[in-house]
Order: C-alpha cells, then sequence, then structure tokens
C-alpha cells in the first residue's frame, strides 16, 4: 500500500484514465471497474491523510465515506451508492453475457461521467 496519500491520488487519477480507456475500447464493465478503483483509491488516500492511518482493505465506497466522515451531495451520494453495487457485478461476474447486456455503451459513458465528477468532489475534501 501507499505509504504517502498523495499516491493514493495519483493511482485514482491513473484508473480513471484507464477507465476512459477501456471505455473507448469498447471494455464497457471494465469501465466501471476502474472508475469504482479510482474513487475507492481517492478515499483511501483521504482516509489516510485524515486518520493517520493505512486504510483497510475494502471495496465499500460507502464504508470509506462513513470512515473519512464525509457525506456527498445528493446525487452524487446517491450515485456512488448505485457505482458501489454495480462493482460486485463486474468484479465478481456470474455470466459475461449479463454485463454486457447490463452494461451498454450509452449507459457507461453516463456512469464513468458521474464517476469523474464523484473523483473531482473527492479532491475538494482533501
Amino acid at each position: 500500500m501507499p505509504k504517502d496519500p498523495t499516491e493514493w491520488f495519483n493511482q485514482a487519477e491513473y484508473d480513471i484514465n484507464t477507465a476512459e480507456y477501456m471505455f473507448n475500447g469498447g471494455r464497457y464493465f471494465y469501465a466501471i471497474f476502474m472508475g469504482h478503483l479510482s474513487l475507492e483509491k481517492a478515499l483511501k488516500g483521504l482516509y489516510q491523510k485524515k486518520l493517520s492511518t493505512m486504510p483497510p482493505k475494502t471495496h465499500n465506497l460507502l464504508y470509506l465515506l462513513a470512515k473519512v466522515d464525509i457525506k456527498p451531495p445528493e446525487e452524487l451520494g446517491k450515485f456512488i451508492v448505485k457505482l458501489n453495487e454495480a462493482s460486485v457485478a463486474t468484479r465478481y461476474p456470474e455470466e459475461l453475457q449479463n454485463l454486457e447486456r447490463d452494461f451498454t455503451a450509452p449507459i457507461v459513458k453516463d456512469l464513468l461521467a458521474k464517476t469523474k465528477e464523484a473523483l473531482a468532489w473527492i479532491k475538494t475534501q482533501y
């Protein structure tokens, strides 16, 4: 794990760029996976900065938000809940065909835009 909270943030930026790359390559559910990972790392950086300790090994964005004691605006909060749920399906897919059906280009384009908005908001909390 990174020793410096800034490193978490750098990795979050790298991962959101990877999400965009995956989207452009047609790997839509991997774009969701990488977008979630981006927010996870940003929140872990915030966790480390605010609490002066290494963040736990968790993928749960809601848990991390609660631990750093920040509350996003209502619509952004609803989106983060949605992304948190979607990440389980993309991390542990039951059937590839179902993911391809559920995460089409228009849906993922919207999710990716909102993920970028969430990342920008998290940055303001540093």
